[in-house]
């Protein structure tokens, strides 16, 4: 995952798309101005300019859990759904999770509450504005990313922070309470999960929420609105991408979700009240790449806006997360990412280009470095790589600051070694 090939541009759209009134992409798609953008030589951020997605083949479904046999009290019944589960997590890093207890029409009524919060006026919706990931609740547009890294993507967004404590806006009336509901629920589903996936691991069912120290585990909730579109094919909903968490939950009413499988893009139609579930980067990193962090983007069609809901669950922000020791000898591969606490992750990721995985830049990075004893270090020195350049400075930075010591290993496997100036 992360191999594609990233392809930018500028398009010029044939609105008044930079009028500074206008922030949110939804009073974009409304302008009675706005009726095409001029087309680029080549799609925004496209991983691939010919890379249009495709049915889920035949031969290879996308896998679907069952998750009412996880809970039944079954021991044969669990115990293969935590075999389907375990190859899920290893093959696709995505399944549709299906009976699991949350009513639909919860769901219904969070996605019209949702859209009530979009339909509110600009100034309403700029009282919840946030800037930084760990802001309690932040409303924005990818337009102001976009423009910074040459990239066109059509969609606001509501975040906010649920747990451990609860956060949400106060407009508009009734959400904050079914949001609270539907989070709620969504933990325990998690928490279950959590179990199958440890005993799919060959540990303690409890293994994840203790070392993931869950009690105080970070959980938000995200809504993303896709408005209508003029010219989907020239704009995105979201570049591909992997997300920050360990696993996240996504509900759609309108298709748009492609995750990447064997190097393809394919499309995800779900039945109606399922979970999409796809495994993130601190269950990767946990499980030493063993469960696939996936790859997946959001696209846009011209005929109807689109909201998806999405339910992060991660560890405690200030856990650091790193192969598990129990994991490493089964397979005799050495640990390969650094540790690190999730919420530098989740800064670091923020500050990762579009398109791009910061999985993919801690794994390089972890190939490349060996940790040494402190003691040693402080004979050999700290080192910095000259050929560390761009976002990696930013990650050896970190390695620095936080008192690390790493000897990077060279393409020719030599050792270059030279003091921090």
């Amino acid at each position: 995952m992360g191999g594609a090939t990233q392809v930018s541009v500028n398009p010029v759209l044939e609105s008044p798309l930079q009028e500074p009134k206008l922030r949110a992409i939804k009073e974009h798609s409304e302008s009675a101005a706005l009726n095409s953008i001029k087309e680029p030589k080549l799609r925004a951020n496209s991983t691939n300019p010919n890379g249009s997605a495709v049915s889920e083949p035949d031969d290879d479904p996308i896998p679907t859990i069952d998750f009412s046999l996880l809970t039944s009290g079954d021991p044969d019944k669990r115990s293969r759904v935590i075999q389907e589960l375990g190859k899920a997590c290893e093959e696709w890093g995505f399944f549709i999770l299906v009976n699991h207890g949350l009513e639909e029409r919860l769901v219904d009524a969070v996605m019209g509450a949702c859209d009530e919060f979009f339909n509110l006026s600009e100034a309403e919706k700029k009282e919840f504005e946030g800037k930084h990931v760990l802001d309690p609740i932040q409303f924005g547009t990818s337009m102001s990313a976009a423009k910074a890294q040459r990239v066109f993507l059509w969609r606001d967004f509501l975040k906010v922070i649920v747990h451990p404590h609860f956060h949400f806006p106060n407009k508009p009336t009734g959400l904050s309470e079914l949001a609270k509901e539907y989070c709620k629920h969504s933990q325990k589903v998690a928490r279950e999960l959590f179990k199958g996936i440890s005993e799919n691991l060959g540990l303690e069912d409890c293994y994840i929420e203790k070392a993931m120290n869950l009690d105080s585990g970070y959980q938000s909730f995200v809504a993303n609105l896709y408005p209508f579109c003029p010219q989907p094919e020239l704009a995105m909903g979201l570049p591909p991408h992997s997300d920050h968490g360990l696993i996240n939950f996504l509900v759609q009413k309108v298709e748009g979700l492609e995750v990447q499988h064997n190097g393809k893009w394919v499309n995800v139609n779900a039945p109606p009240n399922s979970f999409l579930v796809n495994i993130a980067d601190q269950l990767h990193i946990l499980t030493n790449g063993r469960y696939k962090s996936v790859m997946h983007r959001a696209e846009l069609n011209k005929t109807a806006a689109r909201i998806s809901i999405v339910i992060v669950n991660g560890p405690s922000l200030d856990t650091v997360v790193s192969p598990a020791p129990e994991l490493l000898g089964s397979d005799g591969r050495p640990p390969a990412y650094i540790p690190m606490k999730y919420k530098d992750y989740m800064v670091i990721q923020q500050n990762t280009k579009l398109g791009k995985s910061a999985l993919d830049q801690i794994f390089e990075l972890g190939l490349n470095l060996v940790v040494v004893d402190p003691k040693q270090m402080e004979i050999a020195g700290l080192v910095e790589p000259d050929w560390a350049c761009g976002s990696e400075m930013g990650l050896m930075s970190y390695v620095r600051k936080r008192g690390f010591g790493y000897l990077p290993k060279m393409p020719n496997g030599k050792r270059q070694q030279r003091v921090w100036d």
